[in-house]
């Protein structure tokens, strides 16, 4: 028995494994991995994978970056963990100090949570107790996107529209209001991806019309739907969304968990429009994909609403654990000095360019509907039909054919459904890059050639779909 055997049986002895129909590991094998360096990761009989995703969106610099390293190993002999509450520490501070002068104008408070869905929660009870705090009691719904993905906690679902993580729980969810996104996949023939992003607004404007009274906050996905299938849209819907929002007396909440950092093309995706949203919630590259925290920034403005006589009961009494893990703090401060060190973002110009001349001849593939890209993520949609952009039926998981045949060729590509996607880390070479296509324009090929792609199991998840 090999030793990835080994440890794979043992594992399913005694693990239930995230967004995983476990039955699936009867007949495709977990990968138990050894080790990590670079964009590489190795399981324990030597292979390697290319990590094409960066582990769930997180390892922006690489595995066992030796900067990340040393700084959490410094941090680990001076202090592992002190409650945040009626405490400090000096990497919580310096980290909160340079978080706000790096993001947009105006987000002056940090409050720290451990991990996205959390963050996401965080947020929209800071915009309802404000409401609350300001006197207006009424303003308690949220206004999200079709096709958004927010996180697994409950109201973090509430706010989502991926019916793959939401049907099932839909008698525990809060009542929000939905908008048809702005998604340009969608968009007419012949129509720019602004002129598409600013008529869709049309139904966010009429939302907030109608609505506004009863509306605490608006919480999008900048730039790019995530977990919805890399779907993309157009700057333009943030900044009409902004001045909608100070029209309409209504908090803005940027989901930058999956976004920020590089992803979009600019260290925010925020950046694009121009604007400052009321919340800005990050995570995953935070901490440059080495420990779970997640920050939410917002004004000064809605921190005053809470500060006040303990008497009152103003106080915002929300907190986890790990709050602010000084580990954590170290991991993120050494994540942000390679940001400033390196020129990271100027850097990522060239490696996103030349992500789109590798997969360009994809464009033509009969059964890819769409080749799209925002800065370094970029997303290939697999479609039955191509003129009519008719999906595959979601039985026949031709996704989890391509993520199949990556492995065999040394790849990690995890598709969201029928969307192959690049997310790599920022350490990715032009040569890597081009083993991706190439690995990717193949399973594709096997992928759509079949005429049936038969599941593993009749009791199969709707998607191979990861979230997020």
């Amino acid at each position: 028995m090999s030793l990835n055997d080994s440890w794979m049986r043992r594992d399913l002895a005694v693990l239930w494994h995230p967004c995983t129909q476990m039955k699936d590991h009867e007949q495709l094998p977990l990968i138990p991995i050894r080790r990590g360096e670079g964009v590489w990761l190795e399981d324990f009989d030597g292979k390697r994978y290319l990590d094409a995703v960066s582990s769930w969106w997180v390892n922006v610099f690489g595995h066992a970056n030796p900067r990340i390293n040393q700084r959490i190993k410094d941090q680990l002999d001076q202090l592992e963990h002190v409650m945040l509450a009626g405490f400090s520490h000096q990497p919580v501070v310096e980290l909160s100090e340079r978080l706000v002068a790096l993001t947009p104008p105006g987000l002056e408070r940090v409050f720290y949570t451990d991990n996205g869905s959390t963050g996401i929660e965080v947020a929209l009870k800071m915009s309802f107790h404000y409401w609350r705090n300001s006197g207006r009691p009424r303003k308690q719904r949220f206004v999200t996107l079709t096709n958004s993905y927010h996180g697994e906690t409950v109201a973090a679902m509430s706010v989502g529209d991926v019916a793959l993580f939401t049907d099932t729980y839909k008698p525990l969810l809060l009542d929000t209001l939905k908008v048809p996104s702005p998604d340009c996949y969608l968009r007419p023939e012949g129509m720019s991806w602004e002129e598409h992003s600013r008529h869709m607004f049309a139904h966010m404007e009429q939302t907030l019309a109608e609505h506004h009274e009863e509306v605490a906050a608006v919480i999008v996905e900048p730039l790019i739907q995530g977990a919805g299938g890399m779907r993309m849209y157009h700057p333009i819907y943030l900044k009409l969304l902004r001045e909608a929002c100070d029209r309409y007396e209504v908090h803005l909440i940027h989901d930058e968990i999956a976004v920020g950092f590089g992803r979009t093309g600019t260290m925010f995706a925020c950046e694009q429009a121009g604007i400052s949203p009321d919340f800005l919630c990050l995570s995953k590259a935070l901490t440059g994909g080495y420990l779970p925290m997640a920050a939410v920034l917002t004004t000064d403005r809605l921190y005053q609403a809470f500060y006040d006589d303990y008497s009152t009961l103003r106080a915002f009494l929300h907190s986890h654990t790990y709050t602010g893990n000084p580990l954590a703090c170290a991991a993120a401060l050494a994540t942000l000095d390679i940001f400033a060190e390196d020129n990271v973002i100027e850097a990522n110009k060239a490696l996103a360019a030349r992500m789109a001349s590798a997969t360009a001849h994809l464009a033509e593939h009969p059964h890819v509907a769409e080749v799209r890209q925002t800065g370094m993520a970029l997303a290939i949609e697999m479609v039955q039909d191509k003129a009519s952009k008719t999906a595959y039926p979601w039985q026949e998981r031709r996704g989890l054919q391509v993520y199949q045949h990556a492995l065999e060729r040394g790849a990690l590509l995890r598709p969201l459904g029928s969307v192959v996607y690049f997310l790599p880390p920022y350490t990715i070479t032009p040569e890597q890059i081009d083993f991706l296509a190439e690995v990717a324009s193949e399973g594709i090929d096997i992928a759509t050639r079949a005429a049936v792609s038969v599941a593993l199991q009749p009791g199969a998840p709707s998607n191979f779909h990861d979230p997020g």
